[in-house]
């Protein structure tokens, strides 16, 4: 069983900054690939960021340049730290990876519980 767990969200003024998590489960060994979407009321889901466990890194036009994705392989652990916040970032924020555990099993698209950003104008 795969679990990713978000944390980091919360309520911040438009300027501000904001750092997510998503931990992978303890049986995992290696993250391969993840993604952080977001969901904001009355709109379609929208894919943020990206990385690989090579490194390799994309983002959303909308986020460019104020956003970063990166990840600590050693804990499993995938950050999206959001620096100049917009009133318009407000959304449910979820992470989305695939992953190797330690017997070599790989599970693909998982998703965590999600995390709430809202920002205040």
């Amino acid at each position: 069983q795969v679990q990713l767990v978000e944390s980091g969200g919360g309520l911040v003024q438009a300027g501000g900054a904001l750092r997510l998590s998503c931990a992978a489960s303890r049986n995992i060994f290696s993250i391969n690939r993840m993604a952080w979407y977001r969901q904001a009321p009355g709109k379609q889901r929208e894919l943020v960021a990206t990385i690989t466990r090579g490194g390799s890194k994309n983002y959303a036009d909308s986020v460019k340049g104020r956003f970063t994705i990166s990840g600590d392989n050693a804990k499993n652990t995938v950050y999206l730290q959001m620096n100049s916040l917009k009133p318009e970032d407000t959304a449910v924020y979820c992470c989305n990876g695939d992953v190797v555990d330690y017997s070599g099993n790989y599970y693909v698209n998982n998703w965590g519980q999600g995390t709430q950003v809202t920002v205040s104008s």
